[in-house]
């Protein structure tokens, strides 16, 4: 029998963290809820970590999902910014960890090649195939439209991922 799977997609960032609330049963997808955690640049480092981290501890608080996924970094020619997404990504980890919930984690390109057939594409690619996979999905902004196709690609994903960590340890 299968089961009703809520999954939260967390795309991160240090001024916006994009989070989407999905539900899958079987092959079907349900949009739930999608958003956006901000931070105050104005703030030192830790004190927006903070932010982000409670943000998204109260999302998940909120809509109760039973699985997370995150979107992996990619390294740019800035290091500095490189680094601060890094602990951006850290605390996007730890928040649904903290939360008891497993965290399956995707390279970008992957996200891409599980929602729009292909590895590379444009933001409004994402958004077009967002409404045909789930007509009913609301989302603004780049970020939670992220996020939202960062949990599909886990609902895709999900069982060779739970077999890929049963085969590993």
């Amino acid at each position: 029998m299968t089961a009703l799977i809520r999954i939260i997609g967390i795309d991160p960032g240090l001024r916006r963290t994009g989070w989407g609330v999905i539900e899958t049963l079987g092959n079907s997808l349900r949009f739930v809820a999608s958003g956006t955690v901000t931070s105050d640049g104005d703030m030192d480092l830790a004190s927006r970590l903070c932010q982000l981290h409670d943000g998204l501890a109260d999302v998940i608080h909120r809509h109760q999902p039973d699985e997370a996924a995150v979107e992996q970094t990619f390294v740019n020619k800035d290091a500095v910014a490189t680094l601060k997404l890094g602990q951006a990504r850290g605390v996007a980890m730890l928040a649904p960890a903290r939360a008891g919930l497993p965290v399956a984690e995707y390279a970008p390109n992957a996200v891409k090649k599980s929602v729009i057939g292909v590895g590379h594409g444009d933001k409004q690619q994402i958004h077009m195939m967002l409404k045909i996979l789930m007509p009913k999905a609301e989302f603004k902004g780049n970020d939670a439209a992220d996020a939202l196709a960062i949990a599909i690609c886990h609902a895709h994903n999900r069982g060779g991922e739970r077999l890929r960590k049963i085969m590993a340890g």
